[in-house]
């Protein structure tokens, strides 16, 4: 692998940590060192860090709250009878 990149993926850490979990990206670094654009949004997409992950887990805890809350509702409303 090029020094140019090895130096890039040292400075980013969770880049360095999706290659040794995807271990298939040496190669393609290797083969073609213009792939680190590629390499970056895959790894977005692999640790769910895209907008769309984002926007689902907002919803999710959303869904969550709502959920809570409707519960200790009914349940202070159960108390009160």
């Amino acid at each position: 692998m090029r020094k140019d990149v090895l130096d890039y993926l040292n400075r980013q850490t969770e880049l360095k940590k999706f290659i040794r979990e995807q271990p298939i990206w040496y190669r393609k670094l290797s083969r073609n060192p213009y792939d680190l654009q590629k390499l970056e949004i895959e790894s977005l997409h692999y640790y769910k860090k895209t907008i769309p992950h984002q926007i689902e887990k907002f919803s999710n805890n959303v869904q969550m709250a709502s959920m809570m809350f409707y519960m200790f509702q009914s349940m202070k409303e159960q108390n009160k009878e």
